[in-house]
């Protein structure tokens, strides 16, 4: 037998042995309507049918470039926060410090058992919370300059190989078999159609005899339903849906937060 050969065999293994040591936090009980934020991080151009109209934002909103801020602190809250509705609310200077103390957690470590979680008193949810204080999470769970800053962008400059894409989608199989989340980088680059960051958490339907993969995410730009990301095994890429600033299509793909420096 070809070395070639016996590669679907090696991915099955590899499938099976992540799920053979799945941790704590499983991501299966990930709710889209109440474990997101309920606030949209905001182009800075305004876009129609995937092409820019204006080059300022024309709705006055001016919260952007926090995309892979509001993916990672979705994956913090999950599994650093723990949401008490009963108990008696706390003043804004208390509860940010409590939002900083679960956003500055790495993302990429495993989940708190509940008694080890930062409590957040009389609300019942991340969208309740973000819903009721706007502004207060908005200025506390990051911000969005630095993510220019890390090692991991470089990779969209050079990384163009579909054997890296499949590599990619590999990744992603193996971290939904044990129930983790996937952070996405988005791109495309260099045409720059998208540069964006989403939360991959599910499997859109069962998983199909031919390789067509399709996911549900949760897009920052997009808080009102999860968004779906497709793998195409015949042309080894993956594929983005259309929306108002994106034309849909192809592009690549790098997991982010998945570990220190990515």
């Amino acid at each position: 037998m070809r070395l070639g050969d016996s590669r679907p065999y090696g991915i099955v293994a590899a499938i099976f042995l992540a799920a053979a040591s799945a941790k704590g936090g499983s991501a299966d009980g990930f709710n889209y309507n109440t474990d997101t934020l309920s606030f949209p991080n905001w182009t800075v151009f305004t876009y129609e049918n995937g092409h820019i109209v204006s080059h300022k934002n024309q709705y006055g909103h001016h919260y952007s470039r926090r995309c892979f801020v509001m993916t990672r602190a979705v994956e913090q809250f999950y599994k650093f926060a723990r949401f008490e509705p009963k108990a008696a609310r706390v003043d804004d200077r208390e509860l940010t410090k409590r939002v900083r103390d679960i956003t500055r957690r790495p993302p990429w470590h495993d989940s708190l058992p509940p008694e080890k979680r930062v409590m957040i008193p009389g609300y019942s949810n991340l969208r309740q919370l973000s819903q009721d204080k706007t502004l207060l999470m908005q200025r506390n769970i990051g911000l969005g300059w630095v993510v220019y800053l890390r090692p991991g962008n470089v990779r969209m400059f050079y990384l163009h190989d579909r054997r890296y894409q499949e590599k990619t989608h590999r990744l992603l199989e193996e971290s939904l078999v044990r129930r983790e989340f996937f952070i996405a980088y988005l791109s495309d680059f260099p045409v720059l159609h998208i540069n964006h960051s989403v939360l991959i958490y599910k499997h859109d339907r069962p998983r199909s005899t031919d390789g067509h993969d399709r996911y549900l995410v949760y897009d920052p730009n997009h808080p009102d339903m999860p968004r779906h990301l497709e793998w195409l095994p015949q042309t080894r890429e993956f594929s983005y849906q259309k929306d108002r600033e994106f034309a849909g299509g192809f592009t690549r793909v790098f997991q982010v937060y998945g570990k220190a420096l990515q």
